[in-house]
């Protein structure tokens, strides 16, 4: 075990997102990845048997069956061979996060790669939305747990694309709505998290990728990175923008020396207009900016030509 446990009283244990929290005590982590084991089978674990009488208690929570642990024995295989793949070619993998029934999940193996290949340099991202109430302590939790095991801790940084999924599910299934009640307050936790990430980056102990549109966190992240002290050329802090969406400020960043993604939805058009919807629904705020964007585009337009650079393409770093 990671930590060690402390003052646990009668029933104040409660499971939540692969952790045990303390009503009553000190609060430590424990990881999933100690009971994740051939030997070990979660259906073996928490066994809650009733004191009033003899019947037999029930599993505390639902386990996996065989089919399901052989399935999920092959994903992380595949994960990890990706993984080797990206520190072979020194390229960063980066996870997305998706629903939040699938977070614990996802997070857990993210982690997972994180401990095995973010030794040296954090190529392993986990994602990270701000539109959940949770995504503060959450990520505030992560890094905690890298610095405890001594592994780098890696972060993209979202909003979030599956609100109102998310509500529904929450109305339908009756638990409070996971999402924050407006877009100013996801603006608020998504400049919070990025300060304390920028922070943990500060230290060198983190990479991180701002991956939105939204001007004001840009410039947010940008004069934070100058308060602290990170210079853009140490490409510790990257930015990310979909392709042929917000280019005015993929470019104005790019020109100015900061490390720019552009995500290519890669695949059959049936496959990816999905993802390209989800995103449209998630940026549908940037259509208020398009007046902005063909005038900034033909300013650029105008430039080039008075500049001869028509055919320019920037040299590659």
């Amino acid at each position: 075990m990671c930590a060690t446990l402390k003052i646990i009283k009668k029933n104040t244990v409660m499971l939540k997102f692969g952790f045990l929290s303390f009503l009553c005590s000190d609060i430590d982590i424990i990881e999933w990845h100690e009971f994740l084991t051939p030997q070990l089978k979660l259906s073996q674990l928490f066994k809650a048997k009733p004191e009033e009488d003899e019947t037999k208690g029930k599993p505390i929570i639902s386990v996996l069956t065989d089919e399901e642990l052989c399935q999920m024995s092959n994903m992380s295989a595949r994960l990890s061979t990706l993984a080797k793949h990206a520190v072979e070619k020194g390229v960063r993998l980066m996870v997305d996060a998706e629903q939040t029934y699938f977070q614990p999940a996802i997070r857990h193996l993210t982690l997972e790669l994180m401990r095995e290949f973010n030794k040296e340099t954090p190529l392993v991202l986990n994602t990270y939305q701000c539109y959940l109430k949770d995504t503060y302590r959450i990520i505030q939790t992560d890094m905690e747990l890298a610095r405890r095991e001594g592994f780098l801790f890696g972060a993209k940084l979202v909003r979030g694309a599956y609100m109102e999924q998310e509500r529904l599910r929450a109305e339908t299934l009756g638990y409070e709505d996971p999402i924050h009640p407006s877009y100013k307050a996801t603006s608020k936790c998504f400049d919070e998290v990025t300060n304390v990430v920028l922070e943990e980056t500060m230290r060198g102990n983190a990479n991180v990728l701002v991956a939105t549109h939204n001007e004001h966190s840009i410039q947010a992240a940008v004069e934070r990175m100058h308060e602290i002290g990170i210079c853009p050329t140490e490409k510790k802090v990257f930015f990310g923008q979909l392709l042929g969406m917000s280019d005015p400020i993929s470019f104005t960043l790019g020109n100015k020396g900061y490390a720019v993604y552009k995500y290519v939805p890669f695949g059959p058009v049936e496959d990816v207009l999905p993802y390209l919807s989800r995103r449209a629904m998630e940026n549908k705020g940037l259509l208020k900016g398009v007046l902005k964007e063909r005038r900034l585009l033909w300013n650029e337009l105008k430039r080039r030509f008075m500049e001869g650079e028509l055919s320019y393409n920037p040299k590659k770093a």
